[in-house]
């Protein structure tokens, strides 16, 4: 069976982020009038400005106004906030140290499952949440086949065996091995097979539905 085309590019770069307001606003100009295939001229009949006043907001040669900003953003059917997306724009990462985890207890959290948070960001503009946990099972660890919860789920199995269920599946895990399924279906480990065991979970769901 051939392998799924990928339509993410993990190579793919973005330009650099602009320092100079009128350059960010210009580049941000010229490529949403380029990915609708309109042409200055097309955008200079859409909100009455002229083609040059257009090639030099492009050309980050002037601070367009916001009446300016306001009628381009209408005529290209974007948010007037998109023009500034470039300048300065603040990515968050998040470094946790070996050890350094957040020891917290989940909704629904069984007796001598150890969780530990890797990472949280704070607000976003991905629009979906992300929980990284180091989760850690011990000869007084519950087994327990029918955790449910919204979004998916990765696990990396690192040290130990479990048995894993999901829906009426039960996969061995070994170090190395992974798992990625819909969280909605009844899943956990239904047999600890060596102890301790540690796996990373991931789980990524939309926000609204937080």
């Amino acid at each position: 069976m051939s392998s799924p085309r990928l339509s993410q590019n993990p190579h793919r770069t973005r330009d650099a982020r602009e320092k100079v307001l009128e350059v960010a606003i210009g580049r941000e100009l010229r490529a949403f009038r380029r990915q609708q295939s309109i042409t200055v001229a097309d955008l200079s009949r859409m909100t009455g400005l002229s083609a040059g006043m257009l090639s030099k907001i492009e050309n980050g040669q002037t601070s367009p106004s916001l009446t300016t900003l306001q009628a381009l953003s209408e005529a290209l059917s974007v948010p007037l906030t998109a023009f500034f997306r470039g300048f300065e724009e603040h990515r968050p990462a998040v470094h946790t140290r070996a050890g350094d985890g957040v020891e917290i207890d989940r909704e629904g959290t069984r007796a001598g499952h150890q969780y530990n948070l890797l990472g949280h960001l704070g607000s976003n503009d991905s629009g979906v949440i992300v929980e990284p946990y180091l989760i850690t099972l011990s000869e007084s660890s519950d087994i327990f086949p029918t955790f449910q919860h919204d979004g998916i789920e990765f696990l990396f199995m690192l040290e130990g065996e479990v048995e894993y269920r999901h829906g009426n599946t039960v996969y061995p895990l070994k170090p190395g091995d992974t798992l990625f399924f819909d969280a909605d279906a009844p899943h956990g480990p239904e047999g600890l097979t060596r102890l301790p065991a540690r796996y990373l979970s991931v789980i990524a769901y939309p926000r609204s539905d937080h």
